[in-house]
């Protein structure tokens, strides 16, 4: 090889080398530190390995946390629950790229199987149990139907996770509490034989990856890109699941917009 066609070889390496951008991913910590980090780093590895870029995690401790990083705009990519993708649109400007295709969220409020309780009025003035005050489908959701749609006054009490909730309302310590249908469905047979689904929310749709707008175009769509290549390669397909995003498919911020409509806001806590 002449000294010339070397130099452009090596020109073109370091052209390449510095298209590279380092970006930061931030993920609701709806699950405990550990399990985000198992499901979350072998993707973002695939996605580096396949855009050529860096995809780094940064963790937060809690919902409050969490918040308030994407509110001061601290990731580039973000996923995060349908209200969030909201509200981060009106403090950032986040836009929604990405959800599961084949997936709708809905709260479930439930009741133990030997409750008296027949209906939702049945419950006005009682106290139920809930995850958090933010929990979308499970607390957030749940609790703007039961005063918007049943017209009925409850008391909240917060217990930290569904599964506090559904332990409390199947011991009979509560009269009911709210959860969501895909942690439902994860109850061992023990629990989820003492209790029954009372009433499930409007449906929305899945948890969004949603970008900032500093992040340029090409970069966007290179991410957007690996990602759906991701969920197709049969030796890569599986990584996703645990998330759960089992097809992903493209989504913009209409996708999201119903909720601005359905009273959220007066229900939202600023943790």
């Amino acid at each position: 090889m002449t000294l010339t066609r070397m130099m452009f070889v090596f020109g073109l390496f370091l052209c390449n080398a510095s298209a590279a951008e380092d970006f930061v991913i931030g993920v609701v910590p709806q699950f405990e530190a550990q399990r985000i980090n198992n499901t979350w780093n072998p993707v973002l590895e695939e996605l580096s390995r396949r855009t050529g870029n860096h995809f780094r995690l940064q963790g937060a401790a809690s919902i409050g946390e969490f918040e308030q990083a994407f509110a001061n705009g601290e990731y580039d990519f973000v996923y995060l629950n349908p209200w969030h993708a909201v509200i981060a649109n009106e403090t950032q400007g986040y836009q929604p790229i990405l959800n599961d295709g084949m997936t709708k969220l809905r709260g479930v409020l439930v009741i133990n199987k030997d409750s008296s309780v027949n209906e939702v009025a049945d419950l006005d003035g009682m106290e139920i149990a809930f995850p958090s005050p933010n929990a979308l489908g499970a607390s957030l959701l749940m609790r703007a139907d039961l005063a918007q749609i049943f017209k009925i006054q409850i008391k909240p009490v917060y217990v930290q996770t569904h599964s506090s909730v559904y332990l409390n309302v199947a011991l009979g310590t509560m009269p009911a509490g709210g959860g969501v249908m895909g942690t439902f469905n994860e109850l061992s047979d023990d629990v989820r034989n003492k209790i029954r689904i009372l009433y499930e929310t409007r449906e929305m749709n899945p948890h969004p990856v949603s970008v900032h707008p500093r992040v340029e175009q090409e970069h966007v769509n290179s991410f957007v890109k690996a990602f759906l290549e991701i969920s197709t390669d049969p030796e890569t397909e599986k990584l996703l699941s645990d998330i759960p995003m089992l097809k992903p498919a493209p989504t913009t911020l209409d996708a999201y917009l119903m909720l601005r409509d359905w009273g959220l806001r007066e229900f939202y806590v600023n943790e």
